[in-house]
């Protein structure tokens, strides 16, 4: 069998984000955790995410029966000002990614920094293209339920 050897380019992204929420840093922390477990997928179909927030802990999707994906493990975590994540998140190639939520309180309201960046071979697939191209309208609507949700509390 031939032994196929080809040099490949490894693509970045950076997304970052910054938002004034009008509820208290311990509020807004707390509902990070919780909606880091309800994100959507292809579709609008729902991820089953598991958030183990400790050092160490795993950040995956749970499909029953001991199948999933694993996303990444919390590489920070100092509540109620960072939660850090580094792994593959929902990349299945090589890729490596770390997500940080940074919070700060000034006011009475919490002023979040959120980052993703991460590097990756991505061969060439329009499908995978495409679902990069989605990061931003991934991570919108999870920021956008973490920032009303908090205020609801």
């Amino acid at each position: 069998m031939p032994v196929i050897v080809s040099e490949q380019v490894i693509h970045t992204l950076e997304f970052l984000k910054e938002e004034e929420i009008a509820a208290p840093i311990d509020i807004v922390f707390e509902t990070i955790l919780e909606e880091m477990e309800q994100l959507d997928g292809a579709g609008g179909v729902p991820l089953p995410l598991k958030l183990e927030p400790w050092p160490g802990g795993r950040w995956y999707r749970d499909l029953g029966n001991n199948a999933g994906h694993w996303w990444g493990a919390v590489q920070a975590i100092k509540p109620p000002s960072l939660l850090e994540i580094s792994g593959p998140l929902f990349m299945s190639y090589p890729a490596i990614s770390n997500v940080q939520y940074r919070l700060t309180e000034e006011n009475g309201a919490t002023r979040l920094k959120f980052t993703h960046r991460a590097m990756a071979y991505i061969a060439y697939d329009p499908q995978i293209g495409e679902n990069l191209k989605k990061v931003e309208s991934g991570w919108g609507p999870l920021l956008e339920r973490i920032k009303a949700a908090s205020v609801k509390k």
